[in-house]
């Protein structure tokens, strides 16, 4: 059960990757698509949105409990307009990084700050000038990626690890971090979560790909997930000191979802090692199909809904975790 309260958060604004993608990538020409079932077919209506859940992802929650709306649409989906966008908006996409290497074929960083520039301009032509940046300085931003800088680019790609050993590439990364939080204060922004990582080597492709260590999480990338956890926090620190009026939180749920992990029954699942679409093993996007017969039927029973993402009921489950920490600090 989400918590609703009243607060001066009159939207809510979504950078990052497919944790918190709420369907841009549908627009894009990329494979890194779930705008088809059995993508959302949890979701209000059972229809895909281009979420990589079988439902809502983490902003629809907590946007939710700041009683702002039920979910947040994404910014380039054409069924939407600036009428919706003023109380609440995503530019994230699904593969990206902070590394714009990361970010190949979707849409980068520094792509989703110009999106979010030409948002400010419509709302300022919609609202009038003082109203939206009212708006845009009391509204809530979210930023969630990182994953793929790890696992889509550092531990595929020999260039970055030519360059940086993990521990350099986790500063090189805290930099561009840094960097865009400096331009989204600049812009007007005064409230900011920023999520670390979750156990990445738990995640349901990485166990299946850890054979040597029979199937279990993969420690080494569970280690760079803390370290990196870590030294976020310590930029979010200095941020706070360095940028008046800013109030910014790093949000740590690694031990939180390595708890549900390691201690499933707890919070109601039956399977973490696997996720439910297909084989539980390897796929996502296109290849989690509707007419894959071993797709599970009850995906409140998993953890996870394809081999890199959780279903509607662990991000409630985290979102809820979350809320209360969001609620003191931002309403």
């Amino acid at each position: 059960m989400v918590v609703v309260c009243n607060n001066k958060v009159p939207a809510v604004i979504v950078f990052g990757d497919s944790s918190v993608d709420s369907g841009n990538n549908n627009r894009i020409a990329t494979v890194l698509k779930s705008n088809f079932r059995p993508y959302g077919r949890d979701f209000d209506g059972g229809h895909p949105t281009g979420r990589f859940s079988n439902g809502r992802v983490p902003p629809d929650f907590i946007a939710e409990a700041f009683n702002v709306k039920r979910y947040i649409p994404a910014y380039l989906d054409p069924m939407y307009s600036i009428k919706d966008f003023a109380t609440g908006v995503c530019f994230a996409s699904a593969g990206t990084g902070y590394d714009n290497a990361t970010s190949a074929n979707v849409i980068p960083l520094w792509k989703e700050l110009e999106y979010y520039k030409e948002y400010q301009s419509k709302l300022r032509d919609y609202l009038g000038v003082e109203k939206a940046n009212q708006v845009l300085s009391e509204a809530l931003y979210l930023m969630s990626l990182g994953t793929n800088d790890f696992l889509e680019n550092y531990y595929v790609f020999p260039t970055r690890r030519a360059q940086f050993s993990v521990t350099q590439y986790q500063d090189f990364l805290l930099g561009i971090a840094e960097n865009f939080v400096r331009q989204l204060y600049a812009l007007g922004a005064r409230k900011l979560s920023i999520t670390g990582l979750i156990p990445i080597g738990c995640l349901p492709l990485e166990r299946a790909t850890n054979i040597l260590g029979l199937h279990q999480c993969n420690r080494k990338y569970n280690d760079v997930a803390l370290g990196f956890n870590r030294k976020l926090q310590g930029m979010v620190e200095k941020l706070n000191r360095e940028l008046p009026l800013i109030k910014v939180v790093s949000v740590d749920v690694y031990d939180f979802v390595n708890h549900i992990i390691a201690n499933p029954s707890k919070y109601g699942f039956e399977v973490a090692e696997k996720a439910c679409c297909s084989t539980g093993t390897f796929e996502m996007s296109y290849l989690c199909s509707e007419h894959n017969p071993l797709t599970c039927k009850d995906a409140n029973k998993y953890v996870f809904w394809d081999a890199f993402h959780p279903t509607e009921k662990t991000n409630r489950i985290v979102s809820e975790y979350l809320i209360p920490t969001l609620l003191e600090t931002f309403r």
